[in-house]
């Protein structure tokens, strides 16, 4: 079985060899990335594959931004281009929970703590950051905390 970071090369290989420019660029971003992560600290280290998503979550979240900065900015060519380096990078990252998916985790968590209020908002959080780990993003998460628990 293949790791993450090996799966990435090859489709990298496989984008360059079928001239593929956009995938070919974010994969090796996303690779520099990789590496960088690797090299960080005091010593060079293999990245697991857990990790290796970690990255490749926070490129996804850097391309969003950037996206809608560009938007806003009226640039929507260079909108348009880090959202198609973002789909690129959702190939690689678990599916994202839907509304309702992430609205029962919480209310489960809600229900489990007994929390009530907005001050039993961080034993909430505590409870379901483990469960959405990497398939919902923190703010959406907080947003629906915070719903639950004024609700």
């Amino acid at each position: 079985m293949t790791t993450l970071k090996e799966q990435l090369h090859e489709d990298l290989t496989a984008a360059i060899k079928a001239r593929d420019e956009l995938r070919s660029s974010t994969l090796r971003l996303t690779l520099a990335s990789v590496t960088s992560a690797e090299v960080a600290g005091t010593a060079k280290r293999e990245l697991s594959d857990d990790e290796v998503l970690h990255v490749i979550g926070k490129e996804a979240k850097k391309r969003r931004e950037a996206a809608e900065a560009f938007e806003g900015a009226g640039r929507t060519e260079q909108a348009a281009r880090e959202r198609a380096e973002g789909e690129v990078l959702a190939t690689y990252l678990p599916k994202q929970l839907t509304d309702e998916e992430l609205a029962a985790i919480v209310a489960a968590a809600v229900a489990e703590s007994g929390a009530s209020g907005p001050q039993g908002m961080g034993a909430v959080m505590k409870l379901v950051r483990p469960k959405v780990e990497g398939r919902a993003e923190g703010g959406r998460v907080a947003a629906a905390v915070k719903a639950a628990l004024a609700g």
